[in-house]
Formats: C-alpha cells, sequence, structure tokens
C-alpha cells in the first residue's frame, strides 16, 4: 500500500448521483483485487480521505471507481475533469477470496454494492459460472448491463417494479442458492440481515462473503475508527476488511 498521484483518464455520469472515474494507475492496476479499495484525498480543505472501492481495471493501466455523490468530499471529487491529479492510497484492505473447486459464483450487488462486485466479475467471469443479482430502488439507479461482461447471467430487481422483478435482490436469492459454490454480497445493512437470515434457514450451508462500508478516519489501521465487533473479537474495517465472512460479524453492533 503507497501513496501514489495520478492522473483522472475519464469522468462520465452513468447513474443519477453516480459518477465512474478512471485513474491512470498501473500501479494499483497491476496489484488490486476486487473488494480492496484505495482512499482518495478530495481537496485540501477535506482533512479526512474518503475510501472508494475499485471498481474495475482496464488493460491499459487504468483503475476504475465508482463514485456516488453523497456528501462534499464525493461532490468534489464528482467535479474533476481528465488531466487532473489525485493524490491516492492503496489498494488498501483485503479482497473476495474466490475457492480453487468453486465453479458457480452467486454475487448478491444491493445499490451501491455493484461497485466491488461488477470488478469481481469482470475477473472471474473468463474462468467461471457467474450469476449477479443487482438491486436498486428504481429503474434510473440500476448500474447499466452494458458496462458487465457479456457472459454471466444478470437478474435485476427495484423497489418499485420499474425495471426487472418487483422488490428487493434478496427476494430472488432463494431461486439461485442451490446452485452457487460460493456467494458474495455487497450492499446496505439490512441486506446483510436478510441474508443472514436466508442462509439460516438454507438447506445448504454456505459461507457469504460480504464487503462493509462503514465511516473510516485513516484507512491505514492506526487511528481504530473503524473497529467492528466479530465474533473473533474486534477487528478493522481497513485492515482486516472490508471484506469479512457474514457469520462472523456481529451486524447489530454495525455503525455505519
Amino acid at each position: 500500500m503507497k501513496l501514489f498521484t495520478v492522473k483522472i483518464t475519464q469522468n462520465t455520469e452513468i447513474m443519477t448521483k453516480v459518477h465512474l472515474i478512471g485513474l491512470h494507475a498501473p500501479d494499483i492496476a497491476g496489484q488490486v483485487r476486487p473488494g480492496q479499495f484505495v482512499m482518495i484525498n478530495c481537496g485540501k480543505e477535506r482533512v479526512l480521505p474518503r475510501p472508494i472501492s475499485v471498481h474495475g481495471m482496464t488493460v491499459h493501466g487504468e483503475a476504475l471507481l465508482l463514485v456516488n455523490i453523497v456528501g462534499k468530499g464525493t461532490e468534489w471529487l464528482s467535479e474533476r475533469v481528465p488531466g487532473d491529479m489525485l493524490n491516492v492510497i492503496g489498494p488498501s484492505g483485503n479482497g473476495f477470496a474466490v475457492s480453487r473447486d468453486a465453479q458457480e459464483l452467486l454475487l448478491v450487488a444491493g445499490g451501491m454494492g455493484i461497485a466491488p462486485l461488477a470488478f469481481l466479475a469482470q475477473q472471474m467471469a473468463v474462468t467461471h459460472e457467474v450469476t449477479l443479482l443487482m438491486g436498486a430502488a428504481t429503474a434510473s439507479l440500476l448500474y447499466p448491463q452494458d458496462r458487465l461482461p457479456l457472459n454471466i447471467h444478470i437478474v435485476q430487481t427495484t423497489d418499485d417494479g420499474s425495471a426487472g422483478r418487483k422488490g428487493f435482490v434478496t427476494d430472488v436469492m432463494t431461486d439461485y442458492l442451490a446452485g452457487a459454490d460460493q456467494i458474495f454480497a455487497c450492499g446496505p445493512m439490512p441486506m446483510y440481515k436478510s441474508i443472514e437470515s436466508l442462509m439460516v434457514s438454507s438447506e445448504k450451508v454456505q459461507s457469504v462473503q460480504v464487503s462493509l462500508e462503514v465511516r473510516m478516519g485513516c484507512g491505514v489501521g492506526a487511528c481504530y475508527g473503524c473497529s467492528i465487533k466479530t465474533r473473533q473479537g474486534m477487528k478493522k474495517v481497513c485492515k482486516d476488511g472490508p471484506v469479512f465472512n457474514l457469520a462472523d460479524i456481529i451486524l447489530d453492533e454495525v455503525r455505519v
């Protein structure tokens, strides 16, 4: 994990208040794994850097970020243009771990949870059977399918029924549990609680790897600001995560 000064290569709004930002960062792109993140300094007046999941990488050495505008830092980042420079620390944290024996992978993305899972789909689609369950509140907030690998199976859901199947993304999970060798998920805390309940009642015992999004201070494990309680004791999301086994997390104790 190092500090890099990188150049922005692209910045496109691909969903409502969601920007796809490319960075010329061959040193990061060459070593990053799906599930890891980078810390970005968002303007001189903002002291704390922002953690952003790596969304993908290109053959040209670009690291891709999916940035949701939720505050002043991400708003500042969304306003950058190609040619602007950023200070970036990373790649940080651990990533998703795909078993050597796994053949069929089930990915469950709720809202902006598509950010790291699209990267996982990109890497695994060549060698594995990948099913992506992708949910959002409404059609305009669904990630564009044409930006995903062609050879994966995609199921869309929306809360209001404006696209795909009406309901939450977890509502369709039971249709795909039996065929999955491994499950990977990223989304809001209520989604994780629903998945936890599904796995308790499922006939097939499976582990679920989830990516946690919590407030971070330093992003390098020095401040303990992102510590969470797990069944193995206190863990730091920035160093021990952001990917955890769902069964290890005490969800009611996590503060996002």
